[in-house]
């Protein structure tokens, strides 16, 4: 009996072991590697689970191929005659062939694309390019290069790194014990960052009435005085793109609907209820910042860049989307001051929790600290300011120590 026991326990190990191999070879073969000549070649569409990897520029105009980009790098320098340079056109397609290329890689979906480039040295990679037969731009190679060369020394610390460290970095780390800030604690800096962009009296039901002024403008005349001179276009490409993609019916419903399905009252303040209440994480930090975050981005936005004397302008500035106000401090939406509290919220999380100072101090100096999000960026901190900034702690977090 002990015998057969012993039999029909090595069988049940062998066909759990067998399982569980089975498993891993399935996974395998649905992520398969990437190779260095495809990520190279500008017509390779990469695919996971069937679908294309789509890449950005400016965060809202994808592609899903780089032979899909070299048209609208084109497009772009020709968009404005007679009001850019010569150089400034050359200089713009360098610029956005970089960050297409880059988007590509660093993508916020597979990370093969990066693992080809990184396992790769940077004579594989010039071969690789020098094999392709496809047409190619102007400073193709060496915007590989430069891609390459960074992140082989770069950790992107964002909410899906494949680096933990990467993770704990972001804001949008979820912190069991809370963050006291300014009064109030939240459920992570990410929740405090998008809050404080409401003023503590706006209420659910101010909000709604705003965006019922929305949904009644037609903005396809707004959007196009912005397009249409490259001074206000060019500094700002980003937040025209976001403007353009919040600015549809379609959005600003979703905004509508999605303020009405958390189990809100129409007398809650919107500050106050992104803040810790009885019940931690009411919120992700993804809600955080496709919900309340954008919602808020959008009203600052509007009033930014609306002329003097727009009637909505004045809508907005009734309901403080003029400005940002904490405790005594009015600060300007698209201001040096408003971005430097990124640094203030940042020395409570690691200078004084010591978790995560211990976290941010394990990350060598050699090791440059980025945060690359579908070339992505963020008006109210521009992405260099963000990664100076966190820097900038790391060094604090070590002196420390």
């Amino acid at each position: 009996m002990k015998v057969l026991e012993r039999q029909s326990q090595r069988v049940s190990r062998w066909m759990i072991c067998t399982a569980l191999l089975a498993l891993a070879l399935a996974a395998s073969a649905q992520t398969q590697q990437v190779s260095l000549q495809e990520i190279v070649t500008p017509s390779t569409v990469i695919l996971k689970d069937g679908r294309p990897v789509i890449f950005a520029l400016h965060g809202f105009i994808e592609f899903r191929s780089l032979a899909e980009l070299f048209p609208y790098i084109e497009s772009q320098t020709r968009r404005w005659p007679g009001g850019i340079t010569d150089e400034e056109r050359r200089s713009l397609a360098r610029e956005l062939l970089r960050r297409g290329i880059e988007s590509r890689v660093v993508s916020m979906a597979d990370e093969r694309p990066l693992e080809a480039l990184l396992t790769h040295t940077r004579e594989e990679l010039r071969q690789a390019i020098a094999l392709v037969k496809e047409p190619m731009p102007t400073g193709y190679a060496d915007a590989f290069l430069a891609v390459q060369e960074k992140w082989k020394h770069s950790v992107n610390c964002w909410s899906a790194s494949s680096s933990l460290p990467g993770r704990v970095l972001s804001n949008w780390y979820p912190i069991a014990e809370g963050i006291q800030l300014y009064g109030a604690t939240y459920d992570s800096t990410e929740h405090f960052w998008q809050a404080v962009k409401y003023h503590p009296d706006t209420t659910l039901t101010e909000l709604t009435g705003l965006l019922g002024l929305f949904e009644q403008k037609d903005w396809r005349p707004w959007i196009a005085r912005l397009d249409g001179d490259p001074k206000v276009y060019l500094p700002n490409a980003y937040a025209v793109e976001f403007l353009r993609h919040n600015l549809v019916p379609e959005r600003l419903h979703w905004f509508r609907d999605e303020l009405g399905r958390h189990g809100l009252q129409v007398d809650d303040r919107a500050r106050v209820v992104q803040q810790r209440g009885a019940t931690p994480f009411h919120f992700s930090a993804f809600e955080e910042k496709v919900l309340w975050g954008d919602l808020a981005d959008l009203f600052h936005m509007v009033y930014a860049f609306s002329a003097a004397d727009d009637p909505l302008r004045k809508n907005l500035a009734e309901r403080h989307f003029d400005a940002i106000y904490l405790g005594d401090k009015r600060m300007e939406f698209i201001s040096e001051e408003f971005g430097s509290m990124m640094l203030e919220i940042w020395r409570v999380k690691f200078l004084q929790m010591p978790r995560f100072g211990e976290v941010i101090r394990s990350i060598p100096m050699e090791i440059r600290l980025e945060h690359f999000l579908n070339d992505g960026d963020s008006p109210d901190i521009p992405i260099p300011i963000y990664v100076r900034y966190l820097s900038q702690i790391r060094d604090l977090a070590r002196a420390q120590h």
